[in-house]
């Protein structure tokens, strides 16, 4: 579908008249459109999440101070700016660009995910982007329509355009910039690494969806559960198609899931895998594996040519469904507030975000917390449960399990199986011999 930009900036949390796309039949389909999306909205982040109500508790109401930028240039997707500026800024300072989920707001995300903890430690700016109800009716990045996920056009320009004026307006440093992102934010965050590879040097997906899977409304619930099975190579070319000629390099990409996540389905977090260590030219077996944080979140890490820092990691965080892993307190590895829905008591993954992105110090590949050797998992499910969760594929309405390719029977609730992960991503039928 084709989509205008405009060569003036829109009105704040509006698109620009130039923007409309199509004629009667567009504007039924995006009514259409609107009242599924609320659907999805609600899937992606539930109905409690727009924002901490006053019998919610006091850290969820601790407003953080967001300076609102009204304008920022071209913003052809009609997006809301908003920055978190540490009060001793440093010249030069990196950017991390921060997407909320489907019903949140800027606010909400800045308040709960912990990201602001690690920008007054360590000086980096963060640049809250928001989308409104006219938009997506609710307030999802649209990171499945097409006129909102192509490098230059919609949503995904407004973001890139943020970006450019942080550069001007606060002397950031344009090497240095990175993208993180919750649900439609993480889906987002996809769609800004591959468009725009040439501006992020790294992004952090949680519980998000690989670039290129979903077209319009009905793929994308598709893509959220059961998720879409693709290769490696076929994923990675989605990312290369969306810039097309970039030689590199590419984003280091970090991605976080819950194990129970009932909206966006886990496997998820393993085609996302296969789409970055593929366009990194890597293989879908981890170098090191380990466990961190307090509730042993799951780390596989898949290291870059050169040996170096990590060019992908897949954190598995045992025990929580839908939402960004957080860990409130004040030790040095916590952060973040429950106070709203989405936001989980489990592990501060912003805290491990931005040691991925490089912005604690750290100058050396950090060593393995565990022995390189990953304990092996153990599922006991049903066959159309392991194939929702990504432990097996579906072909022809037979099921097997993913990295053996082991027959597992019909893909239906009836048949039951437990499955042995071991290492990442390789599962096996281990029924009656699992411990």
């Amino acid at each position: 579908m084709s989509y205008v930009v405009p060569s003036h900036p829109a009105p704040p949390g509006a698109r620009p008249p130039g923007s409309r796309r199509g004629g009667r039949w567009s504007r039924t389909v995006r009514r259409l459109a609107a009242v599924v999306a609320l659907a999805t909205g609600a899937a992606l982040a539930g109905p409690g999440a727009a924002g901490a109500s006053a019998a919610e508790p006091a850290q969820a109401r601790a407003a953080a101070a967001l300076e609102r930028v009204t304008s920022f240039g071209a913003n052809p997707g009609g997006l809301n700016m908003y920055v978190y500026r540490p009060a001793a800024l440093p010249a030069n300072a990196p950017v991390v660009v921060a997407l909320h989920g489907c019903t949140q707001g800027a606010q909400v995300y800045s308040d709960n995910s912990g990201l602001n903890t690690f920008a007054d430690r360590h000086g980096f700016l963060v640049v809250y982007a928001e989308t409104t109800t006219v938009n997506n009716a609710s307030k999802c990045f649209n990171w499945f329509q097409p006129g909102d996920t192509r490098r230059g056009q919609g949503e995904a320009a407004s973001i890139r355009q943020m970006v450019a004026h942080a550069a001007t307006a606060y002397g950031v440093d344009t090497g240095r910039v990175q993208v993180t992102g919750l649900s439609a934010g993480g889906a987002m965050t996809s769609v800004m690494l591959a468009a725009y590879p040439d501006v992020f040097a790294a992004g952090a997906v949680v519980a998000g969806i690989p670039y290129g899977c979903g077209t319009d409304v009905v793929s994308a619930f598709g893509c959220m559960s059961p998720g879409v099975d693709r290769t490696p190579a076929a994923w990675a070319q989605a990312v290369r198609d969306a810039h097309p000629g970039f030689a590199g390099p590419w984003p280091r990409v970090a991605i976080w899931h819950g194990d129970n996540d009932a909206a966006v389905a886990p496997r998820n977090a393993d085609e996302l895998r296969d789409q970055w260590t593929a366009v990194h030219g890597l293989g879908q077996t981890p170098d090191r594996t380990s466990t961190i944080g307090p509730n042993s979140t799951r780390r596989s890490e898949y290291l870059a040519a050169d040996g170096g820092a990590s060019a992908v990691e897949v954190n598995r965080v045992p025990g929580i469904g839908h939402g960004t892993p957080v860990d409130p307190g004040s030790g040095a590895e916590q952060c973040g507030a429950t106070g709203t829905q989405h936001f989980i008591d489990s592990v501060c993954s912003s805290y491990w975000i931005t040691r991925f992105f490089g912005l604690d110090g750290t100058t050396t590949p950090e060593p393995p917390v565990d022995p390189p050797t990953e304990p092996a998992a153990c599922w006991s499910a049903n066959n159309y449960e392991h194939v929702r969760a990504g432990r097996a594929t579906t072909t022809g309405g037979q099921v097997y399990a993913k990295g053996s390719g082991q027959h597992l029977g019909l893909y239906n609730t009836f048949v039951t199986h437990t499955l042995q992960e071991s290492p990442a991503g390789h599962y096996v039928v281990a029924d009656g011999s699992c411990p």
